[in-house]
């Protein structure tokens, strides 16, 4: 890699050039990192439904063309000036919510919400001069949530970018930098539910599933899926998950379902669907001394090689079939699909 530190590379990346199109493989050029910035070689990806929705651009702003993508992982190909925390050859996971390290939020124990790097969807520039750093035949390609995975190289700013350990499977822990994070973080580090707890998670996709491992490392006796796929039901058993409820089977609110079949509620309720009711659902569902749980983004990933992220991991596809992997989203076949850059 130290032959390529300082000039343009140029590799494959999945440009998006308009909305709910086909993704197109092209040659790009990709800048070298400015002041505070790192180039990462992305080795594996996994599909994320935020992808899917801000390249479908359905009452958005779309911003085209654009190289979309943020689950997954990378080895630092070089960095910047002022990058001191890491090094050529490092292996590391792309955040896009990054930490400044200095704003106020970034200083409290209580907010990740960096005020300088806090997820932005509008954005398609890095923030140190406004520009793209990809562009093909002249033309600039804009980024997305300041990380661009669907690349062979991308350039972000050094506060996105999480070093891990290299003993980490890259193939796996590239779901720990969105999604399986988001929901075993709000479960492990907010919910905290105690051994035996009872806890309801409302949403199986990929987040509730990370959020029901977090329960069930917890220790709990009794978590409970909500969702409206019973399919889903059968999956969710290696995750924890010991009742399904279906909102569609039952005449009454969900919430008096769950409040009847836990004596009065349950200890924990996390919401992963996004969905207004459902939220109101789970903060309903919960004994009076309790309180909806959010998803927030907190993870401690020394604790990586522990993990089960091979059960997450249900399709795998070559860079160049990337289109097939938002296929099976689209479908609601599975849980992540691994995109594997190097064929």
């Amino acid at each position: 890699m130290s032959n390529t530190a300082g000039k343009v590379i140029k590799c494959r990346a999945a440009v998006a050039w308009e909305a709910g199109k086909p993704l197109s493989i092209e040659t790009i050029e990709v800048a070298p990192p400015q002041k505070g910035e790192v180039r990462l070689k992305i080795l594996f990806n996994s599909l994320c439904r935020t992808d899917v929705y801000w390249w479908d651009a359905k009452g958005q702003n779309p911003l085209f063309p654009r190289i979309l993508g943020h689950e997954a992982s990378g080895i630092v190909e070089s960095v910047g000036e002022g990058v001191t925390h890491l090094k050529p050859g490092d292996h590391a996971l792309p955040i896009f919510t990054g930490e400044c390290g200095e704003c106020t939020h970034c200083k409290s124990e209580e907010s990740n919400l960096c005020e300088v790097l806090r997820i932005n969807t509008d954005r398609g520039v890095m923030l140190s001069d406004g520009k793209t750093r990809f562009s093909k035949n002249g033309q600039p390609i804009y980024h997305f949530v300041g990380t661009s995975t669907f690349s062979e190289y991308t350039v972000l700013h050094a506060g996105c970018v999480a070093k891990i350990n290299p003993a980490a499977p890259l193939d796996k822990v590239c779901v720990v930098s969105c999604g399986f994070c988001t929901g075993f973080g709000a479960t492990v580090n907010v919910a905290k539910p105690k051994p035996n707890a009872t806890v309801a998670v409302f949403g199986l996709g990929a987040v509730g599933l990370a959020a029901c491992e977090g329960a069930r490392v917890s220790g709990a006796s009794r978590i409970i899926g909500v969702d409206l796929l019973p399919n889903r039901f059968e999956q969710a058993k290696q995750f924890g998950v010991t009742d399904f409820v279906n909102p569609k089977d039952h005449d009454k609110p969900v919430q008096q379902v769950l409040a009847e079949m836990t004596n009065g509620g349950v200890d924990r309720a996390i919401e992963c669907t996004g969905n207004i009711q459902a939220s109101i659902s789970a903060f309903e569902c919960t004994h009076d001394d309790q309180h909806v749980v959010d998803l927030i983004i907190k993870f401690k990933l020394l604790m990586l090689l522990e993990l089960e992220l091979d059960k997450f991991i249900t399709h795998t596809v070559p860079f160049s079939e990337i289109n097939k992997a938002f296929e099976l989203m689209l479908k609601g076949e599975g849980i992540r699909c691994l995109i594997r850059m190097e064929e």
